[in-house]
């Protein structure tokens, strides 16, 4: 899109404004669902990891979380607290085991009905050809790189 069309365009039928509002929204209400479990973003994203890997470090969590190493040291903090977590400590120097408990995988399935729910409520309308091409979309744009030199990542 060249500058005289970007300028013409009206920011109230981007669908890049559109997506921004829409994430934000959704977020909102399953983080509100959510914390009737004593979850929020961050502790999902920490559970959903020690699911599939239970070898992942603090800073491997934090990484893959896009939060700080001492922000993931509370927020495993918090899931021991609820119980969906266990840490095993190893000897000096190596890291400290993180197991996801049977707790842990009843509030990741708790938050995949919420999920389905949300799913079933904003797309139970549409077509499979119009939920794959939505599901595009939406990939495609979380895939954008941050800056205009930096690798989109990997999946």
């Amino acid at each position: 899109m060249g500058e005289e069309e970007a300028s013409s365009l009206s920011l109230a039928s981007s669908p890049v404004m559109h997506a921004i509002a829409a994430g934000r929204k959704l977020q909102r209400v399953l983080e509100g669902e959510m914390a009737e479990l004593g979850l929020a973003l961050r502790h999902l994203s920490a559970l959903g990891h020690l699911a599939h890997r239970s070898d992942l470090s603090y800073s491997d969590l934090a990484r893959r979380s896009g939060i700080t190493t001492p922000s993931m040291l509370a927020t495993v903090r918090a899931l021991e607290t609820l119980g969906a977590v266990h840490r095993t400590e190893s000897d000096q120097g190596r890291p400290a085991r993180l197991e996801i408990t049977s707790t842990g995988r009843e509030l990741l399935d708790k938050v995949r009905v919420m999920v389905a729910r949300l799913d079933r409520e904003l797309t139970g309308d549409l077509s499979d050809s119009q939920l794959e091409s939505l599901t595009s979309v939406l990939l495609a744009a979380a895939t954008l790189p941050i800056h205009p030199d930096e690798q989109p990542p990997r999946r």
